[in-house]
């Protein structure tokens, strides 16, 4: 009989489905990358998927995250994105977590539970953390480097951090996980170089900060305000979620 997940399984037949729907996959970061993740997750029958940001939605976010609506601005993300986990699949068991992951937060949370982390967070010391904690427990572990000031969405590659060049975010985690002794670690990354962003008075949210009342990191305390659109992040965070799936219904 047809339900909602019909023309997945022609793909990957019945048995990958109930594997998919038997796995827990936790998503870090639910924002322009993660948003999409999340929702690819959703739609191919993912069982249980765990949510983990402590943002709001912001009026700025409109112009490339999938949870971002008129109606939806001032929510937490977690939130919003569960209720639409559970308009595309009611059976899903969802848990949403409205904490900002990293060293003081880490130990909160048993990563080892999980069948896949998913990180689409986009600062160095969460990167770190996420990946040194799933190393910790033999837990597969996927990372999104940088997708802000770039333009291209056929730049991105799947590959491993020691094999990436040109871009910062990677480089920098590249040294750092050496430090650790993490020896190998999937990601997705553009070969696009980044472009400068034409930041304005006008547009900065230096100066005319937006985020809705209680938002804790607020755009303010980045250096340099990126620029985004509606496509790359997108892209990334739908070749994560393709990876996930795939081999968790092998």
């Amino acid at each position: 009989m047809q339900d909602q997940f019909s023309r997945t399984r022609m793909l990957l037949g019945e048995t990958a489905m109930e594997r998919l729907f038997q796995s827990s996959v936790a998503v870090f970061g639910i924002g322009g990358v993660g948003g999409y993740t999340a929702e690819a997750l959703a739609r191919s029958g993912i069982g249980r998927i765990i949510l983990f940001d402590d943002d709001k939605i912001c009026l700025t976010n409109l112009n490339r995250q999938i949870i971002a609506l008129r109606e939806t601005v001032g929510q937490y993300k977690v939130d919003v994105m569960e209720r639409r986990i559970l308009e595309i699949n009611p059976k899903a068991r969802v848990e949403s977590y409205r904490v900002f992951y990293g060293p003081d937060t880490a130990g909160d949370f048993d990563l080892g539970q999980y069948d896949y982390i998913i990180d689409a967070v986009d600062t160095v010391t969460a990167k770190l953390e996420l990946v040194s904690q799933a190393k910790h427990t033999n837990t597969p572990i996927i990372s999104c480097m940088g997708t802000a000031n770039k333009l291209d969405p056929t730049a991105f590659v799947v590959t491993d951090i020691y094999e990436t060049e040109g871009d910062p975010l990677a480089r920098i985690m590249r040294k750092e996980l050496r430090k650790r002794g993490v020896e190998a670690l999937k990601v997705v990354y553009s070969k696009e170089g980044a472009l400068k962003p034409l930041e304005t008075l006008a547009d900065s949210c230096k100066e005319n900060c937006i985020c809705p009342p209680g938002t804790d990191r607020s755009c303010t305390i980045r250096r340099q305000i990126p620029g985004s659109n509606a496509f790359v992040p997108a892209v990334a965070g739908l070749i994560l979620a393709g990876e996930v799936v795939r081999e968790l219904a092998e």
